[in-house]
């Protein structure tokens, strides 16, 4: 299969989700039935994303020229990949790397997400039968020539001493925050709502930290963050919910709370489903200079930062810890 064959059979994928159509209904259906964190919202939010942002032929064409990609891949590899499950269709972008450059895959899904890539992947089957020789599923990856694998900072370990022998990308817990000025319009946050809130703040993209300078005024933030009040009565963010409610109650800590979520002064970048950390600041370029050098930061959202709403929409060329997959890849 060349280059341009995968062109075609991407953009098509590209098309098919963003069908009505029935057993792609039904998929999603399974997906969120198999996981309640995966609500059909945020099923419909990750699947378009995937198919405007990743399978539209000018983007994909784009991207891939930075890499001087041959029409045919004349030694494919055979690369494993370990998928993580905490957002839905998390490893896509992994996927498609390696679809996109000719090697072989044999995937791993986890239990948690393992509805959705396996069913776009069949759908790659019946449209073309050799894409079967190109992309496999297995609970074991052996005999691979090099890995991919994403997940905790503990199975992280895991992979280090496995796939050390072979050419590998391991990657570990990571979080994302918001420099706030201050001045912020209510349409910017109306717009971070988003990056904190969509998949209940389980991706590594998701907003779980807010620098703030002295002084700052909570109340527009808080009542913007309204917009998801709605999320306090599913079962399983509302029990985060009420045991972090306890524990800063026990604790005797500060907090301030709406219906969805609970903001406490906090060094830490990460913070549990439910929880959103602040800090106050007084020199920005202080806090923008330590975040620099931070490894656990994927992204920063604020002014001269990735803009306000667009954290869970990364780009193809957004790659995740800021290691460039594809060049992993094409030296493979």
């Amino acid at each position: 299969m060349n280059l341009q064959q995968r062109f075609v059979l991407l953009n098509r994928l590209g098309e098919y989700i963003l069908q009505d159509n029935d057993n792609w209904q039904a998929a999603k259906l399974k997906a969120s039935l198999q996981n309640s964190w995966f609500t059909p919202e945020f099923i419909e939010t990750a699947t378009r994303n995937i198919a405007l942002a990743f399978l539209q032929n000018d983007k994909l064409a784009a991207w891939t020229q930075q890499y001087n990609l041959p029409t045919e891949n004349a030694a494919p590899k055979n690369v494993g990949i370990v998928m993580a499950g905490n957002i839905p269709l998390v490893g896509f972008h992994d996927f498609l790397c390696v679809f996109i450059t000719g090697h072989r895959q044999t995937i791993k899904p986890s239990s948690k997400d393992e509805v959705l890539i396996k069913h776009l992947v069949q759908q790659l089957y019946v449209w073309d039968e050799t894409t079967r020789q190109l992309v496999t599923f297995s609970e074991m990856l052996k005999g691979c020539d090099a890995y991919i694998a994403t997940g905790s900072n503990n199975s992280a370990r895991y992979f280090d001493y496995y796939f050390s022998k072979y050419p590998h990308i391991i990657r570990r817990n990571r979080t994302s925050v918001a420099l706030l000025t201050g001045e912020e319009t209510p349409a910017e946050l109306d717009k971070l709502a988003d990056d904190v809130y969509q998949y209940f703040g389980l991706g590594c993209r998701n907003v779980t930290k807010l620098y703030v300078p002295e002084n700052y005024d909570f109340l527009p933030l808080i009542n913007a963050f309204k917009k998801y009040d709605y999320l306090g009565d599913m079962h399983k963010y509302r029990h985060n919910y009420d045991y972090m409610l306890a524990v800063l109650l026990l604790n005797k800590q500060y907090y301030m709370s709406n219906q969805s979520i609970l903001l406490t002064e906090s060094k830490e970048l990460f913070s549990p489903i439910s929880q959103l950390n602040y800090e106050f600041y007084k020199n920005p370029a202080e806090v923008e200079a330590s975040l620099a050098e931070n490894a656990d930061v994927q992204c920063i959202v604020g002014k001269n930062h990735l803009a306000f709403g667009q954290a869970q929409q990364p780009s193809l060329t957004d790659y995740a810890d800021g290691v460039d997959v594809m060049k992993f890849l094409r030296e493979l």
